[in-house]
C-alpha cells in the first residue's frame, strides 16, 4: 500500500506564493486608481474579491470594477447616521459592545423591530452600520459575525422580498467575505416560507455560513457555545446578559466614530462637525452583564 504524503511546507509556501502574485496581477489588471478606489482597494481587499471568485482573475476583476462603480454611485462612505438614524430608533440592527469567540465585530439584528417599509431606507440603514462596522474591526479581523433574533417576529412586520433581496444581493457582490457567520436565532415556522424564496438569492459559500439555531435544540445550544462566550451573549439568543437599546447612546456613539471614519476617507470637513459632538457614555447599545 502507498501511503499519501502530506502537504509539505514548501507546497504551502507556493501556494502562499501563488496567491501573492494574483492580487499583483488583479491590482495591474484594474489599472490606475486614486482616490477613495485606491483607499479601499487595499491587497486585504483584492484578496478578498479573488477568494470570493475561488481565485479567477478575470472574475475577481469583473466583481471588484462592478464594486467600484456601485461604490461611486451610491457613495457608501457618504452616508451619515443623522440620515439613516430614524431606521434604527427601535434597535432593529445595532453592533454588539461584545465579540464572538474569535473577536470578531457582532451585529445584532431584531427583525421583529422593524419599524419601516422602505427598502432604500433599510438598506442605506444596513450598509452605513456595516462601513462602521468594517471601520472598527479589531486588528487582524477582517469578517463579522451576525446575530438575528426573530423574537416578535412575524409576518406584520416581514422584511419585504424586494428589500432582502437588495440586501442580498450588495452583502454577496460588495462585500465579499466580510461575514463569517450568520445565526437565524428561533425562526418560527411560517418562517420557512419566507426562507423558501430568499435562499435562491444566497450564493453557495454564503449559504454555508447560516446557521438556524433553536433554543429547546441542544445540538444547537452547544453550537452557539463554541460561537460565543454565554456569559457576554443576550438572554435573547441563550445567554446571560442583558440586551438594552438606548438610542441616543447609540447615536451618540455613531456620530463620534464618524471621527475616525471621516478622517478614514479624508473628509475633514466631516471629522470637524463630529468632532463638536458630546462625549458616548460608557454604556452603549448593547449587551451589558
Amino acid at each position: 500500500m502507498f501511503r499519501r504524503k502530506p502537504a509539505s511546507h514548501t507546497n504551502q509556501a507556493d501556494d502562499s506564493s501563488s496567491r501573492d502574485l494574483k492580487v499583483s496581477n488583479l491590482r495591474a489588471a484594474l489599472g490606475p486608481l486614486s482616490g477613495r478606489s485606491l483607499k479601499f482597494c487595499t491587497d486585504a481587499c483584492l484578496r478578498r474579491y479573488l477568494e470570493a471568485r475561488n481565485w479567477n482573475l478575470d472574475k475577481a476583476k469583473k466583481m471588484l470594477e462592478e464594486t467600484l462603480k456601485w461604490r461611486s454611485t451610491f457613495k457608501p462612505e457618504e452616508i451619515r447616521w443623522h440620515e439613516v438614524a430614524q431606521e434604527g430608533e427601535t434597535g432593529k440592527v445595532s453592533k454588539a459592545n461584545f465579540h464572538d469567540r474569535l473577536g470578531r465585530t457582532v451585529l445584532i439584528m431584531r427583525p421583529g423591530k422593524q419599524n419601516t417599509s422602505s427598502p432604500e431606507g433599510n438598506i442605506r440603514h444596513l450598509v452605513y452600520l456595516m462601513e462602521n462596522a468594517i471601520l472598527t474591526l479589531p486588528e487582524g479581523q477582517e469578517q463579522m459575525s451576525w446575530l438575528i433574533d426573530f423574537n416578535g417576529w412575524s409576518l406584520n412586520t416581514n422584511i419585504p422580498i424586494k428589500t432582502a433581496r437588495g440586501i442580498i444581493y450588495i452583502l454577496q457582490n460588495h462585500y465579499p467575505e466580510r461575514l463569517a457567520l450568520v445565526v437565524l436565532y428561533s425562526p418560527p415556522r411560517f418562517f420557512e416560507a419566507f426562507w423558501k424564496v430568499v435562499k435562491y438569492f444566497i450564493d453557495t459559500k454564503t449559504s454555508e455560513k447560516i446557521k438556524f439555531v433553536y433554543p429547546n435544540n441542544k445540538d444547537s445550544v452547544e453550537l452557539m457555545k463554541t460561537f460565543f462566550d454565554a456569559d457576554n451573549l443576550p438572554i435573547e439568543f441563550g445567554g446571560k446578559a442583558t440586551l438594552n437599546y438606548d438610542h441616543e447612546e447609540f447615536s451618540r456613539l455613531m456620530a463620534q466614530e464618524e471621527v475616525k471614519a471621516a478622517k478614514f476617507w479624508g473628509f475633514d470637513d466631516v471629522a470637524s462637525k463630529a468632532a463638536e459632538v458630546m462625549p458616548v457614555p460608557v454604556s452603549v447599545a448593547s449587551a451589558a452583564s
